[in-house]
């Protein structure tokens, strides 16, 4: 088996090439990347020199790269991670995220098309489904949930979901699809809510936090996520949607004040700071559907993953500290400075 992972040299990517060369030892794992600031090569160091793993730096709206890829490795599955993925970013530039997440995504599926692979998997987000009422727990998001955008990014991503799905009924490729909720773990790239806590509170530099801190988002460790792509990917019906959830919501102020508590950082570090604009109020899956179909249920409880990740950082000083110079201080300084 033969199997391209596209993003793989971010954070989801890179957790899944580790999971599937662990399990599948027989299986060859092809890296395609075009290693933007959120891709790391770094990150793929252990495996690099791994005998069924190979790592490709390109371009998943590079045509004729992708073309080239396909006829060489014959692939049998495609696993798409490659996105651009931060919000913030996407408001303030939206023409890259039309640009990767829907034209790359109709170029890895008109290769898949054309070579006639086993599966297509499009890895989506739950921010597909708009937001859901800070009061009223008793809502969550189903597959059945219709679309409704807050962001350039999450129209981006739903704008692939329909026509992954588009591509299935007019050429009968085999697609999957899955929404996750918010992840969490190592390899993290620090622009994103729980390793830009750790990070600034290991360097005692203030922890913005937009608005009040009241946003829910449902997290999901990593690891889980991955054993559920593994899943789908083997064992998921075409055509189907598969929302992954954690079964973990927190509140965002929560979570800042239990990273500073397990750090032993006082909490008048946290800044509040403007609120992101059309920020969604709370995210929260129903995982129903993968757990009767595919017996998928998350294994870690976020007390338990979040001490996990905590520690990650901790043990990797350099792999964020080499990220967090260059190009993200200027991003970084861009988005809170004046906040």
């Amino acid at each position: 088996m033969t199997i391209i992972v596209t993003g793989g040299a971010g954070f989801i990517g890179s957790n899944f090439v580790f999971h599937m060369l662990n399990k599948y030892p027989d299986y060859r794992i092809v890296c395609l990347d075009k290693l933007t600031y959120a891709g790391n090569l770094s990150t793929l160091k252990n495996v690099m020199n791994n005998p069924n793993f190979r790592f490709v730096k390109a371009d998943i709206c590079d045509r004729k790269a992708v073309y080239t890829l396909f006829e060489e490795v014959k692939p049998d599955i495609v696993v798409n991670f490659a996105a651009e993925s931060h919000v913030d970013r996407s408001i303030d530039n939206p023409s890259v995220f039309l640009e990767t997440n829907i034209m790359g995504t109709a170029t890895l599926m008109d290769a898949c098309c054309k070579h006639g692979i086993k599966r297509y998997h499009q890895v989506s987000t739950d921010e597909v489904y708009g937001d859901l009422p800070i009061d009223r727990p008793d809502l969550f998001f189903t597959e059945k949930t219709p679309i409704h955008t807050s962001s350039p990014y999450s129209s981006s991503k739903a704008s692939a979901d329909l026509l992954v799905q588009a591509y299935n009924r007019t050429y009968g490729l085999p697609v999957t699809i899955s929404r996750c909720s918010n992840n969490y773990g190592p390899y993290h790239f620090p622009e994103k809510l729980i390793p830009l806590m750790i990070v600034n509170a290991l360097n005692d530099k203030p922890l913005p936090v937009y608005g009040t801190g009241e946003n829910i988002r449902d997290w999901l460790y990593v690891e889980d996520h991955c054993k559920a792509i593994d899943l789908i990917i083997h064992k998921g019906k075409v055509g189907e949607v598969y929302n992954i959830g954690g079964h973990n919501e927190m509140k965002n102020i929560d979570i800042v004040k239990i990273i500073c508590n397990t750090l032993g950082k006082p909490e008048d570090l946290i800044k509040y700071v403007e609120d992101r604009k059309g920020h969604d109020m709370r995210y929260a899956i129903d995982p129903t559907k993968i757990h009767s179909e595919l017996d998928w249920l998350p294994e870690t409880k976020f007390a338990d993953g979040i001490q996990k990740t905590i520690q990650w950082y901790l043990d990797n000083r350099e792999w964020w500290e080499e990220i967090i110079s260059g190009e993200y201080q200027n991003y970084y300084n861009k988005m809170y400075a004046n906040r």
